[in-house]
């Protein structure tokens, strides 16, 4: 994590810099002043680069002089279109150029501060790495950036402005971390103790062991378990905002308060899927470490709402299992009893995401009378075939609800696209012999299909899906994130508290 700070807007006196500029705009203030020093070099490199400062255009001048090691021009597009998704991506773009220097500098004439502190934390998060592992990494090879400045025209403005942000920032970055970890390292056991940790920051955490959820007759969720010698944990993470501020927040200050009408986010934890008996093949079953994508959003989301002392009451529930094949693993055609009291013959042990999650949705709503739930799940390879990795599926029962995280996911950058819900669907999970089949049968639809068993345990509580399959890990480069763990989700659903839910 590099270090972040805000200044005065005053030309550096050597270093790198970086300049957000507008499109078709003339040079002014520092940029101005910058060119006066180059003796019009900034003017000539531009023109010669066809530079005109349309959004994702970029520029760099090598060596340019007036002491500088490098200047790196990056264009914002039109200055009344910049939204702060566009800030952060601009801030990223301009780090990404930067990362070979030790300081570097960041400028933005005329830009608000709240903009640049968006900049800042699209920086932020584009120097994000995981090499924990990597212990043979050459000097070359390490990025050289460990501080960055932001020039604002109010600098302390901008700063207040980022301080939310950084929490938002820690809190993609624990997924991140989580996501990227190893399943030999990160067990349900270990899983569930670093969500433990987020009581340094005021959150209440409860840890369900399999004697617990054998009582709470979570026998869905215990059937995906059974081929592990992992035992399975359910977390329960609540963060009381707004009805008992004055104890969230505060490590070690306990509260027996229930909070009211909260917003629910529940989780998907496979710490690592083979597919248990319905064993999945050899060629990429590696990436089934990050299967518990949709549980580390959920503990980066309360890391994040807590850490930026949000008022609003959350609960983010995970379910963390291990889904190996043994002697003791659930075999395809067994019936299991879930927690709603429903029969379901699972069909497919590799179906088993929604399985972990009909548990916890029933116990969800049945203990904390949701104002909404919504879940977050890697559960099907079809979205990825229907939407790519582009946008993840949306699933919901509630339209408001829907649009809501529509709108949160076009500020955020973090795409959703609706997808359907309906009894002819529905109909196909139907079985003879129990009350529902984990399966349909059939390719066609799975990624509905899926969905619609999730709903069977929903009842009328306003409820979304986010099947985000094709958007938790990233092969590539993307604008904020380096490859591999992309933090999805995090960002998105903070953006529905604030917008929405907070007091």
């Amino acid at each position: 994590m590099i270090d972040i700070a805000f200044g005065r807007m005053e030309l550096p006196k050597s270093g790198a810099l970086a300049l957000l500029l507008g499109e078709d705009e003339a040079l002014t203030g520092l940029a101005a002043t910058l060119d006066t020093a180059l003796d019009g070099g900034l003017t000539r490199a531009l023109a010669a680069a066809a530079f005109k400062g349309k959004r994702g255009e970029s520029a760099v001048l090598l060596a340019p002089g007036a002491g500088f090691d490098r200047v790196v021009a990056i264009g914002i597009g039109k200055s009344d279109e910049l939204t702060p998704h566009h800030a952060e991506a601009a801030g990223a773009k301009a780090v990404a150029a930067l990362m070979k220097d030790v300081t570097a500098t960041i400028a933005g004439d005329g830009l608000p501060a709240t903009t640049l502190a968006h900049a800042a934390l699209g920086a932020r998060l584009r120097t994000y790495r995981f090499d924990k592992y990597r212990t043979t990494l050459k000097d070359e090879q390490k990025p050289k950036l460990t501080g960055l400045t932001i020039l604002s025209d109010d600098a302390a403005a901008a700063r207040t402005s980022f301080a939310p942000l950084a929490a938002l920032a820690a809190g993609v970055e624990l997924t991140r971390d989580l996501v990227s970890e190893p399943a030999n390292i990160l067990n349900p056991e270990e899983m569930a103790d670093r969500a433990k940790a987020l009581k340094s920051l005021g959150v209440k955490v409860e840890i369900f062991d399999q004697r617990d959820l054998e009582k709470l007759g979570f026998g869905a969720l215990l059937g995906v378990a059974m081929g592990s010698a992992c035992e399975p944990r359910m977390v329960v993470m609540q963060w009381l905002g707004a009805s008992e501020p004055e104890v969230a927040g505060k490590a070690g200050k306990k509260s027996k308060v229930t909070p009211k009408d909260p917003v629910v986010f529940v989780g998907k934890g496979v710490t690592f899927d083979t597919g248990g008996i319905s064993i999945k093949p050899a060629a990429g079953m590696e990436d089934m470490k990050w299967d518990m994508a949709g549980a580390g959003t959920v503990i980066g989301l309360m890391a994040a709402l807590a850490g930026r002392k949000a008022r609003v009451d959350v609960v983010g529930l995970v379910g963390l299992v291990e889904n190996m094949p043994s002697g003791t693993a659930q075999r395809p055609g067994d019936i299991v009893t879930s927690a709603s009291g429903q029969t379901i013959e699972v069909l497919n042990t590799d179906a088993e995401g929604r399985l972990v999650l009909a548990d916890l949705l029933w116990y969800a709503q049945d203990r904390f009378e949701p104002r909404f739930m919504v879940n977050l799940a890697t559960l099907t390879g079809a979205i990825i075939v229907a939407l790519g990795h582009e946008n993840a599926g949306l699933f919901a029962n509630n339209d408001e609800l829907a649009d809501r995280l529509i709108e949160a996911g076009k500020t955020t950058g973090e795409g959703l696209w609706r997808m359907p819900l309906g009894e002819a669907y529905d109909k196909q999970i139907d079985c003879d012999i129990a009350d529902m089949k984990n399966i349909s049968g059939s390719r066609a639809g799975g990624s509905i299909v899926a969905a619609q068993f999730l709903q069977r345990f929903v009842n009328k509580t306003p409820w979304a899906h986010l099947d985000i399959a094709g958007m938790a890990w990233a092969t590539k480069e993307g604008t904020i994130a380096p490859k591999g763990a992309t933090g999805y989700g995090v960002r998105l659903l903070d953006r529905l508290v604030a917008d929405h839910y907070e007091q």
